[in-house]
């Protein structure tokens, strides 16, 4: 299945005009960098955000919020947030947001 663009669209438009943005086809979806570092994807219908490590097992035990399981095992550092968190636009600003700051915190590449 192809990523939703709407999805990714959105996506962009809460991260623009962040001047270190690039957009990257990435995991079959559609992945948005900051300073070089991933800070989310939309995949399918999902948004892969990264999470720092240290709350990666809390942000698990968020509703709609699983695994990223990509190559047969959990990427800690990453997670999958469903469609059923996305939809308005408050919640998904609120995980775009989360996985720009962990990005802008990592050193650039």
């Amino acid at each position: 299945m192809p990523y939703n663009q709407d999805l990714a669209n959105r996506v962009l438009g809460m991260l623009w005009p962040e001047p270190t943005l690039e957009q990257k086809r990435m995991f079959g979806g559609m992945a948005f960098m900051l300073q070089g570092n991933l800070a989310c994807c939309v995949l399918n219908d999902d948004l892969i955000v990264r999470v720092p490590r240290d709350e990666y097992a809390a942000t698990l035990d968020i509703p709609h919020v699983r695994e990223m399981d990509y190559s047969g095992r959990p990427m800690r550092g990453w997670v999958l947030v469903g469609s059923d968190a996305t939809d308005a636009d408050e919640h998904l600003a609120e995980w775009v947001r989360y996985g720009a700051t962990t990005a802008l915190a990592l050193p650039p590449k």
